[in-house]
């Protein structure tokens, strides 16, 4: 990689001192790194592809190179953590586009991979998968940023980083429960539906999310709840008795975010999905 440099003369005649110019230059590398990621974005337990290029500009091969990538450490506290693990056996190792044997790894510190060899006036690309673990930020300012580190003999480390942002979005799942059990016959049904939002984006009434069931056996007479608030017919929701189709209106059902919490000892992230209740009663 290059690296600009400065440099400035002093000169001193008769106690008065006179300054130069400033000179500036610019120190070429032997070794040029680049990282990409793959993904654009990440969420929990997702897997994420690294590329990482490495180009020799010199006419002599470069050898006992290694590669080291810090999975994204971050320090919280007095503890670092890493937000990636390796997954085994993921690296793939190409030398001018022929792919090498499978170099040798260590995950002891980050991930160091050993023993490369970039040829002169060539490039190497190892290619490799590491899972997002419960170190990541899944908050909506949540990235994990990772640099890998290249050395090798008689050759300045060179590095390179690569940011990803986490993924904005809501993760919704309904969990839906009837009571009595067993009912009796022209008895009274109550329906429960629960909405868990696990993402970090709330579901607001600009997104038109709506609940529909189709009651079987069908009720009748029902009553309806949202959140503690009672909804009206033709206003929030539709229902039909001859058919038991129930479905609330378009912005009527809004579900928060996730929160999050990261433990300032562990550094591990917890979330705790936000939640909606919606209560369907009626005759059976």
């Amino acid at each position: 990689m290059a690296t600009i440099f400065t440099n400035q003369a002093t000169l001193n005649y008769n106690g008065t001192m006179i300054r130069s110019n400033i000179a500036t230059g610019i120190l070429e590398g032997l070794l040029w790194v680049t990282k990409e990621a793959l993904q654009d974005s990440y969420a929990a337990e997702d897997t994420l592809t690294y590329v990482v290029s490495i180009v020799n500009k010199s006419d002599t091969s470069a050898t006992a190179v290694s590669v080291n990538d810090n999975l994204g450490a971050y320090v919280i506290g007095q503890t670092s953590v890493e937000p990636l693990d390796y997954v085994p056996g993921s690296v793939q190792y190409y030398s001018n586009g022929v792919r090498q044997d499978d170099p040798a790894v260590s995950t002891a510190n980050g991930l160091e991979i050993t023993g490369l060899t970039v040829p002169a006036n060539g490039n190497i690309m190892l290619i490799y998968a590491a899972k997002v673990n419960e170190f990541a930020p899944l908050d909506t300012d949540g990235e994990i940023i990772n640099t890998v580190t290249v050395e090798g003999l008689d050759i300045a480390d060179v590095t390179a980083s690569q940011t990803v942002s986490v993924t904005n979005a809501s993760i919704l799942s309904v969990i839906k429960s009837v009571s009595p059990i067993p009912v009796a016959e022209n008895g009274e049904l109550t329906y429960t539906f629960q909405l868990e939002n696990a993402g970090n984006t709330a579901v607001t009434e600009a997104d038109n999310a709506t609940i529909s069931d189709t009651f079987d056996p069908v009720l009748t007479d029902i009553h309806v709840i949202f959140n503690g608030e009672k909804l009206q017919e033709g206003t929030d929701y539709t229902y039909d008795e001859n058919t038991g189709l129930f479905e609330t209106v378009d912005g009527v059902i809004s579900i928060p975010a996730a929160t999050f919490a990261q433990d300032e000892t562990t550094g591990v992230w917890t979330a705790t999905p936000g939640s909606s209740t919606l209560i369907i009663t009626g005759t059976v």
